[in-house]
């Protein structure tokens, strides 16, 4: 399939999980895709670079190096539970800065690199709980609603020219979604949807791939919910 070819698409979070499916998924699109992450433990095809979406100047030197976009996608994201009454402002904090601020400083830089040229993508990764709520994530949700905040107030701001959207997954067979993260009776509910089972890292990636070719040419401002219809908007 060529549906991308001639595109090139920079990817974070691109070494494991969501990220590295959504790589996939765009390079077999066509998509020439630059690869972003914290660390890089494993082998990916493609130019690499190391990076902390959270940190203005790591951002800035690395959409430096990497040459004209026309996808960016942002899936570098952490989780921590905890009791709203124990969680220090630390972890909440930690949590904001990696899901939203790293989200807006992407983003922003995706919207520069893109401007000279006046066409391009941004998705940016939400979560379901942004609309569900959960108890113990209360930072988790609040970043990633803000990012559903960010894609609208962006998209307004940069359409028609640059398309601006989310993706909000519910939960995926991912190394966030484990014991090492979560209690045993949140990892219970995960799959507590009407499809009864949680997603695939290839599934949510179908849902960028989308956002990032030539059938969402009148979409911009939208959050995609690919949950097993745990959210129904």
């Amino acid at each position: 399939m060529s549906a991308l070819k001639g595109q090139r698409a920079l990817v974070t979070g691109a070494a494991r999980g969501i990220g590295r499916a959504c790589g996939d998924a765009l390079a077999t699109l066509g998509a020439e895709v630059i690869c972003v992450d914290l660390t890089l433990p494993k082998p990916i095809s493609g130019p690499c670079f190391q990076a902390d979406v959270s940190d203005a100047t790591s951002v800035k030197e690395t959409f430096a190096q990497v040459g004209p976009l026309d996808i960016v996608v942002n899936a570098a994201g952490i989780l921590i539970e905890e009791p709203t009454l124990d969680m220090g402002v630390d972890g909440f904090d930690k949590q904001i800065a990696v899901n939203l601020r790293g989200s807006f400083l992407i983003a922003q830089a995706a919207l520069n690199n893109m401007a000279p040229h006046g066409q391009g993508r941004v998705i940016l990764v939400a979560s379901e709980l942004a609309h569900l709520g959960r108890a113990r994530f209360a930072g988790y949700c609040a970043s990633k609603a803000g990012v559903i905040g960010l894609t609208r107030a962006l998209a307004r701001e940069f359409a028609p020219n640059i398309l601006v959207n989310a993706v909000a997954p519910g939960p995926t067979d991912t190394p966030m979604l484990s014991a090492e993260n979560m209690s045993p009776e949140t990892l219970d509910l995960e799959a507590d949807n009407p499809m009864g089972r949680i997603g695939q890292p290839s599934e949510i990636a179908a849902a960028v791939a989308f956002l990032a070719g030539p059938g969402a040419t009148f979409m911009t401002g939208q959050t995609i919910c690919p949950s097993g219809g745990a959210v129904m908007l």
